[in-house]
């Protein structure tokens, strides 16, 4: 075994015998594959601002952020005061109340996009009826997606998720799921022009991350995104953007707001429930109004879209309109404090693997980033689909994590989320944290660790 396994394991045997209980009653110990990483996940214990602990008492400054989610930091006491006077009301109805109206109302305010709005609980099930909705809206079937576009699991958009794409993405899934769902390249305008001139006569829609989770966020250019947007206005088909995780976190009114390129659909979740599941899916009203329970028509000319039971829970609700409405308020202040602050890590990550001559590229926007090992020099990083060919991801997602960890520091995919809660201090802690693990990767038969 690896010597930076041995220190993991030295300072997490309690997270080690909790995951021995967890295998035994969840397939791999987990419920959420992410979630997993070799030898075993440390298992949290709590969480406060920028910083988690784990079983065993050790303390690090969390970059994953809950998936993203958490903008102002753990725990925050807007949250918190918000949760509590919706308990004193109720847990779960089933039933509407004002808050949702208000909750709708400010997302419409918000996302560019969003005059209409249907709530649901999960990113996976917003992109679900997005897919369903472009094909039923447009009488069209195929869907176009980026290749190693990540969308959720749902079988409408499991497919091309992974190297080799042409592979199937998970067995259980008959082959005619996929018959009309089609991969094209992100950020590239002459392989993208071409399947959509393929597909022209049946296309229902595009979805993609304008700032793809999978690809390092890493952002569409402006010229590719005006192209979908100008190629799907042609043909009759609607552009989707998946902003569950760029939604209010690259500008307030999300990648749409940022990039000036509005959709006719977007997927919403994360930061927009405050830390509680939610899903949401916006867009132009005469789209979403086919799905009103209010059309005098056919049940098979109104298209089905649910929710799910727990759709706009009170706490959710209550959370979400505390974190939009802070993030309206203050976004002046929020949104310079966290470009400046994820434009420092970047470079300054950057840098620490400089000094050690290792091989690093620093990706990302605003306050997203990722860090990836180049198989070679003078790679060049612009999609999902260079980030899985041209780098070591095995490297970026069990060496550079469990070595980050080891120093205090909690990465995912090489980096992850800034929040307002993240200092200054946190950041030089994280930069010097990065500096000692180059110096460890760099020379690991020489590092302290053996």
């Amino acid at each position: 075994m690896k010597s930076f396994f041995d220190v993991y394991q030295r300072k997490t045997s309690e997270s080690e015998k909790l995951f021995k209980r967890a295998r035994d009653v969840m397939p791999g110990g987990v419920s959420h594959n992410i979630h997993y990483f070799p030898p075993y996940p440390f298992f949290l214990k709590k969480a406060k601002g920028p910083r988690i602990w784990d079983v065993d008492g050790n303390g690090y400054i969390d970059l994953w952020m809950g998936h993203y989610t958490h903008i102002l930091g753990h725990h925050p006491e807007i949250v918190v005061e918000a949760i509590e006077k919706q308990l004193e009301e109720g847990i779960h109805w089933g039933i509407l109340f004002e808050k949702q109206v208000e909750w709708a109302e400010l997302v419409r305010e918000l996302i560019p996009c969003a005059e209409m709005v249907r709530f649901c609980c999960s990113g996976t099930e917003a992109t679900m009826y997005a897919v369903r909705l472009a094909r039923a809206f447009t009488g069209k079937k195929i869907i176009l997606k980026i290749a190693g576009g990540w969308h959720g699991a749902n079988s409408d958009l499991s497919f091309g998720i992974k190297m080799p794409y042409e592979k199937e993405e998970t067995p259980g899934l008959p082959p005619e799921v996929h018959r009309y769902t089609k991969l094209i390249p992100f950020n590239d305008l002459g392989g993208t022009m071409e399947v959509i001139d393929q597909n022209r006569d049946d296309l229902a829609g595009i979805i993609l991350e304008p700032v793809p989770g999978e690809g390092g966020f890493i952002p569409a250019t402006t010229e590719y995104l005006e192209m979908l947007r100008s190629e799907t206005e042609r043909l009759g088909a609607l552009l989707i953007f998946d902003e569950v995780i760029s939604g209010f976190r690259v500008a307030l009114g999300g990648a749409q707001e940022r990039f000036g390129i509005t959709p006719d659909l977007t997927t919403l979740g994360k930061i927009m429930g405050g830390g509680l599941p939610v899903g949401a899916l916006v867009g132009r009203r005469e789209i979403l109004e086919k799905t009103s329970p209010e059309r005098k028509v056919d049940k098979w000319e109104r298209i089905l879209i649910g929710g799910g039971t727990f759709s706009s829970h009170p706490f959710t609700v209550a959370a979400g309109l505390a974190v939009l409405r802070y993030l309206k308020e203050e976004a002046e202040q929020i949104y310079p404090i966290l470009e400046a602050r994820g434009q420092k890590v970047r470079e300054r990550v950057q840098e620490s693997f400089r000094r050690e001559g290792i091989e690093a590229l620093v990706t990302g926007i605003g306050s997203l980033f990722q860090t990836h090992f180049p198989s070679q020099k003078g790679v060049m990083l612009d999609s999902p689909h260079s980030i899985h060919r041209l780098t070591d991801v095995e490297k970026r997602e069990i060496e550079f994590r469990i070595r980050m960890l080891t120093k205090g520091v909690h990465v995912m995919h090489g980096g992850g989320s800034l929040s307002m809660a993240h200092s200054d201090k946190d950041i030089e802690e994280i930069v010097q944290a990065t500096r000692e693990v180059a110096k460890e990767m760099a020379d690991p038969v020489g590092s302290s660790e053996v």
